[in-house]
């Protein structure tokens, strides 16, 4: 499983970041790799970040890995939205976006990719920081009252998006 993350969409979720200055954004996107870290310690899974580096980024696509995750800044003129549209083209199926961005979610949605909206995600964030250290196997069990016929089966896209929450 590989985790292709809209860094800057889950920075952003519940709360507003844009009176931050350079400093105080740098160390927001450092806490929240230190988080998405012990995620994956408990989950084991590759886990890419992306952040936007088109308004003030680098000439190229600036990569680099930090307590095992790969960060990855678009390049200068190049949004985030097109390099994890881009990840997720190369990485097909075995992927899942976390964003809740409209365009990403219906492109990679079209090319069979699961997406994940950044607020459920959030959520697991928080559960997992909870019991760090402890063995995290959350039991979801998705409660609800079984109908019958065809049109009250799920899309494929309901169904793949609960089968990657089910992995988170």
């Amino acid at each position: 499983m590989n985790l292709i993350i809209d860094g800057y969409n889950l920075l952003h979720v519940n709360r507003s970041l844009t009176r931050l200055n350079s400093v105080q954004l740098q160390w927001e996107r450092n806490r929240l790799i230190d988080q998405i870290s012990g995620y994956q310690k408990l989950k084991t899974c590759g886990i890419t970040v992306v952040f936007d580096g088109w308004q003030g980024g680098w000439s190229t696509e600036k990569r680099e890995k930090k307590g095992g995750i790969e960060v990855i800044f678009s390049r200068l003129e190049e949004k985030a939205d097109e390099v994890i549209k881009r990840l997720a083209k190369e990485k097909g199926s075995g992927a899942i976006v976390i964003t809740s961005d409209r365009d990403v979610s219906r492109f990679v949605e079209r090319i069979g990719v699961a997406v994940i909206p950044s607020e459920q995600f959030r959520e697991k964030l928080e559960v997992s920081a909870n019991k760090f250290g402890e063995n995290l196997e959350e039991e979801e069990e998705e409660k609800g009252i079984k109908k019958k016929g065809l049109s009250r089966r799920l899309s494929k896209k309901e169904k793949r998006a609960r089968a990657a929450l089910r992995k988170l």
